[in-house]
């Protein structure tokens, strides 16, 4: 099969930051199934990995990354009970496994959901990871519910990213939050208002903005872009007893005292935790696909994705990490194959 990965972490100008190879269709085993690819979505991490992750060592044989995917079920191990050949499909795959630059792909079959019946494969690439990153983190970090926090106000700090667009969705939608958002440019403040955002504010001075509209204190805050950047404004924002949440890579300590006197919590989301670790509740992430499907079937949330580039090349590959590198990327960035 086809594949495209890398050897040695390098700038993505670099000729060999990644290149096409030709390598084995795996085979399903246990609870395993082989899925065909049909697209799939550039996520910001997928930069990260390929920047950082060898450091200075060089591979012997490529490494295969990327999460987000849509394809077909062709083939499963001999302990799947979820799924048979036939079957379409989207998740995230977990990072300590090949990932899905590539034609086919292994995945526990506990991470899968179902694709939505009524959406393309090019939508359903764009929803596994922003799904399971906010399913988890407001409902299973923060323990949100729209029983007991309906009209409270949340902050999004990166609003108009894959993750921040289906943030903004659920938190209005699902549970019924006052929802403020980040973004800095006109296109962006627009993008997040379309999606639902009640209030849109710069992060560059988020403290005087959100000041400037008679808000001093945000009930929940969640920090979807650079949590050292924002850290003394969410600390000076958060409203006693209230939750703060992150899921970007700190570039420092990160000084959870200045929350004492306030009685804050603090969580962190990371969408690999369950398959990497195989915990318990491992399957959730199959259950709460399957729901977020169900939704996105009633037109509950708005696609995605806001662009396509066709074909799985290393031109393509190498642009979407250019367009997500350059910080100006809006929605989620699909490959279809």
């Amino acid at each position: 099969m086809k594949a495209i990965g890398f050897t040695r972490s390098l700038p993505i100008e670099d000729e060999k930051s990644f290149f096409e190879f030709e390598t084995k269709i795996p085979t399903p085993v246990g609870n395993q199934i082989l899925v065909k690819i049909k697209a799939i979505s550039v996520n910001p991490a997928d930069t990260k990995f390929r920047k950082y992750a060898l450091g200075d060592k060089e591979l012997p044989t490529p490494r295969i990354i990327g999460w987000d995917a849509a394809g077909e079920v062709v083939g499963i191990g001999d302990e799947v009970s979820l799924f048979k050949i036939g079957d379409e499909v989207y998740y995230s795959g977990q990072v300590d496994k090949p990932g899905s630059y590539a034609e086919y792909q292994l995945v526990d079959e506990n991470i899968v959901g179902f694709k939505p019946k009524n959406k393309s494969m090019v939508e359903s690439a764009a929803l596994a990871v922003p799904a399971i990153t906010i399913f988890e983190l407001l409902l299973d970090r923060m323990y949100l519910s729209k029983e007991n926090d309906a009209k409270k106000s949340i902050l999004f700090i990166g609003g108009a990213g894959g993750v921040g667009t289906f943030a903004i969705q659920f938190a209005k939608k699902y549970l019924d939050l006052k929802v403020i958002a980040t973004a800095s440019r006109p296109e962006t403040v627009q993008w997040c208002y379309d999606y639902g955002a009640d209030l849109v504010v710069n992060h560059r001075d988020l403290v005087a903005e959100l000041n400037k509209e008679g808000i001093t204190q945000v009930d929940f805050i969640v920090d979807l872009a650079n949590l050292n950047q924002h850290w003394n404004n969410m600390a000076q924002l958060i409203a006693p007893e209230g939750k703060i949440a992150s899921i970007s890579d700190p570039t420092g300590p990160v000084d959870l005292s200045v929350l004492k006197n306030k009685s804050v919590s603090f969580a962190w989301e990371f969408t690999s935790t369950r398959p990497t670790f195989n915990t318990k509740d491992k399957r959730k992430q199959h259950d709460l696909l399957n729901e977020n499907a169900a939704l996105f079937e009633q037109d509950f949330f708005k696609p995605l994705h806001n662009e396509v580039l066709k074909g799985l090349t290393v031109e393509n590959i190498k642009k979407a990490h250019t367009i997500l590198e350059s910080g100006k990327n809006i929605g989620k960035l699909v490959v279809e194959f």
